[in-house]
């Protein structure tokens, strides 16, 4: 059974936080917090602070083997907009996007190589 956090309406672009989730997807969570804790980008702190919230909801489940959980999903959606108008040359208006994010975590205990399969 996974153990899901989500973090709506974050105010980081979510292609910003992608890269970070690719680096903790398929990790321990323990790891994965190491791997977060020594990057500098603003992402970062984020996509930290819903591993940790994901931790505390397997452990107020009283989950199992709470030291073995692997990040099995890390999902950036794009949120909502605010669209946004920059005043140019020429009396034109220039769009902005500012985007937001929804960061998705799941954790599962790690799937074992031999039960896959085994019929």
């Amino acid at each position: 059974m996974p153990y899901t956090a989500i973090h709506k309406y974050a105010r980081i672009s979510p292609r910003k936080v992608r890269a970070l989730a690719d680096l903790v997807r398929g990790k321990f969570a323990d790891e994965a917090l190491d791997i977060l804790r020594f990057q500098p980008h603003r992402g970062a702190r984020m996509l930290e602070k819903v591993i940790k919230s994901a931790l505390g909801n397997a452990e107020n489940q009283q989950a199992a083997g709470i030291d073995d959980l692997v990040v099995v999903d890390a999902r950036i959606d794009p949120g909502p907009m605010f669209k946004r108008h920059r005043p140019r040359a020429r009396g034109m208006a220039f769009g902005i996007k500012r985007r937001m994010s929804h960061i998705k975590v799941a954790l599962d205990a790690p799937v074992a190589s031999g039960e896959a399969g085994a019929e």
